[in-house]
């Protein structure tokens, strides 16, 4: 397996370095997983505009943790899983509610469970979504602009997930408490 390194911003490809000092903006460091996709500004910079916009659309940052760490665990990505539950904790979501994902369940509440059950069903059923799985997400009071938001968010994590799989980046110490191996 090759070894990929994980870039600082000093030592990216240049044409990766504005996509990484947006992501240090973000998270106050270029987590280790962006310092080795980096080592394809096409793909760095992609990630880079679908988290911008991701992040700005009509999910709440608590709304959007909670799809990134149900598509971390789905797909099996140790690295995100421990970043986005993290993250979680630090967004609100309850502890409770972020281990019951990271164990392949669901969060308590409503709303958060609709959101976590149509990622992974996503996620599952390679986006052949069953009418009923489309019906429950929008009975939780959610529209169907949200419903294809998702997949937006689904796209995004999915480059993470699979760039995680592939180049391994070690966890950073901040995120060392929230460690996850796949079972």
């Amino acid at each position: 397996m090759p070894h990929f390194p994980i870039h600082s911003l000093e030592t990216a490809p240049q044409a990766s370095q504005p996509a990484l000092r947006g992501l240090n903006d973000a998270f106050g460091l270029v987590p280790n997983i962006a310092g080795a996709m980096s080592t394809s500004p096409v793909l760095i910079k992609c990630l880079a505009a679908l988290f911008q916009n991701v992040h700005g659309g009509s999910f709440s940052e608590p709304q959007i943790q909670v799809l990134l760490l149900t598509n971390a665990v789905t797909n099996a990505c140790e690295w995100a899983v421990g970043f986005h539950s993290f993250l979680a904790i630090r967004q609100g979501i309850p502890a409770v509610d972020v281990e019951a994902i990271r164990s392949g369940g669901l969060p308590g509440e409503p709303k958060a469970t609709a959101l976590s059950k149509l990622a992974r069903t996503l996620i599952e059923s390679r986006g052949q979504l069953p009418e009923a799985d489309a019906d429950a997400f929008l009975q939780a009071g959610f529209g169907e602009d949200e419903l294809l938001e998702v997949i937006a968010v689904v796209a995004a994590s999915t480059i993470t997930n699979y760039t995680g799989s592939v180049t391994r980046p070690a966890l950073e110490p901040p995120f060392d408490a929230y460690a996850w191996i796949k079972p």
